[in-house]
């Protein structure tokens, strides 16, 4: 392989380890090469690991040789830079001057207990707080589908090193969108699990229980075997889920399902609509449900105009907590400084009240699944927008545009259930638009069978990227 080459999705690049056509070493030294070409260009990594890299990839090679097995050993795989690394800083899209982490995340730890071999840490905007991945501290990410658009955010750096063939698939988090959002936008499958099914850890929790990790993968069958592999508890985690298996859905015929098309966009203080573009590919993916056999109706969960007033303290707050992290708050966006002034004035009763209200909000958004077996939703209301969207634009502005783009995914983040992003086809030539299938609490395996029968007919892991970059 070279840096022309993709590399090839998950299960494909195991098969060929375990057959013996390829080695860790080759794999990891295509994906670190074909980094480095993108870099330039499409600038999905902030950390690249060129070193440790080849050395664990060449550790993984002798593991093999001795005969060992594990779920992803060998295997090249990104991580967002919200997640420690030891050795490595975790900026998570800011400025300064950070220290050097001493002890790995505890996904990390699942992933290298997996054997897979972590090639670098993709860029996220500043605190995850934009639908884009760009900002003062790195530039711009860029979709590997057009220059002139966004990848997605925040998540957007992993999302572009997947869709550019720069790594079989990656991790990202997901705390208003940001897992779905960057698959929807780079024609990638993402998974937002149910909250506590993958440890926080370092922190409890993150962002007051709104965030998630979550993988990006080409396939169902890759992004629901890299779930597998991460999910698990720490000690100290707050949220904790029952184990499950997500890898046993795929191929697996889910039945005839009740699904409901929900169009309606959540309650949002800025004026939104959902593009022509994307409501026809989402008709057009309700089409193909209906032909595989299931009942496709219009309904809405009942979100209530009041279901934002839990969001806002949550975020905010969390944004206020990540600030005081920072070795210097002072180079942080403007933006962000004014978030955290929010946060700060909702931390304390406000931000209690929100946490009381979310069992209230899981029994009235959860009595559409008295009907329904799935809500099949837009990822997002419009196409992907351009790199410079929000670039030197004041913060009401910011979320008049990252509303308008994107007011479907964050309720899900409040009620902590399941959703699975898929591709939903493309609009205006190659800019990927995407759906979400929205389930109850430990819904994953549902969603994940579905998905898998979509993929089957859909074969939208057939599409690739023309390489600009």
């Amino acid at each position: 392989m070279d840096a022309r080459t993709a590399l090839p999705d998950l299960r494909t690049a195991l098969a060929a380890l375990d057959r013996g056509e390829t080695t860790s070493a080759a794999l990891v030294q295509a994906s670190l090469d074909r980094i480095d070409k993108s870099q330039p260009h499409l600038n999905a990594f902030r950390v690249v690991r060129h070193t440790a890299a080849l050395e664990e990839a060449r550790e993984a090679d002798r593991r093999r040789a001795n005969g060992e097995r594990r779920p992803l050993l060998g295997i090249p795989i990104a991580v967002k830079d919200d997640t420690d690394i030891v050795g490595e800083t975790t900026m998570f899209g800011c400025a300064g001057t950070f220290a050097v982490k001493d002890t790995d995340a505890e996904v990390v730890c699942r992933l290298r207990a997996a054997g897979a071999v972590i090639v670098g840490k993709t860029h996220s905007p500043e605190l995850g707080q934009w639908p884009l991945t760009g900002g003062d501290a790195f530039g711009h990410t860029r979709s590997a589908w057009s220059r002139e658009h966004t990848p997605g955010g925040s998540s957007g750096g992993s999302a572009a090193a997947v869709a550019a063939g720069l790594v079989p698939a990656a991790l990202g988090s997901d705390g208003a969108g940001s897992v779905r959002i960057p698959a929807s936008w780079s024609n990638l499958v993402g998974i937002k699990p149910q909250r506590g099914r993958i440890s926080m850890w370092p922190d409890a929790e993150a962002f007051n229980g709104l965030t998630t990790h979550g993988p990006l993968a080409r396939t169902v069958a890759d992004a629901a075997l890299l779930l597998d592999v991460v999910s698990g508890n720490h000690p100290g985690d707050r949220h904790r889920c029952a184990p499950l298996t997500v890898s046993d859905a795929v191929g697996r015929d889910p039945g005839k399902l009740n699904i409901a098309l929900s169009l309606r966009i959540p309650f949002t203080a800025t004026p939104t609509r959902l593009d022509l573009r994307v409501r026809t590919r989402l008709a057009a993916l309700a089409t193909v449900l209906r032909d595989l056999g299931h009942e496709v109706t219009l309904a809405d969960p009942d979100y209530g105009i009041l279901f934002g007033l839990s969001f806002l303290p949550r975020s905010m707050a969390g944004i206020e907590e990540w600030l005081h992290r920072l070795p210097d708050p002072a180079l942080a966006d403007i933006r962000t400084r004014a978030n955290a002034r929010t946060g700060r004035l909702l931390h304390g009763l406000p931000l209690r009240a929100a946490r009381a209200a979310e069992p209230g909000l899981q029994r009235r958004v959860g009595r559409i699944f008295d009907r329904v077996d799935v809500v099949l939703a837009p990822t997002t209301a419009t196409p992907p927008l351009p790199v410079t969207a929000i670039d030197g634009i004041g913060g009401w502005a910011t979320d008049k545009v990252i509303t308008g783009a994107c007011p479907y995914a964050w309720p899900w983040n409040v009620l902590g259930w399941p959703a699975v992003a898929v591709p939903a086809g493309f609009v205006d030539g190659a800019l990927p638009v995407g759906a979400q299938l929205l389930g109850p609490e430990n819904s994953e395996p549902l969603l994940v069978s579905l998905a898998s029968q979509l993929e089957s007919v859909s074969r939208w892991q057939d599409h690739s990227p023309e390489q600009w970059w």
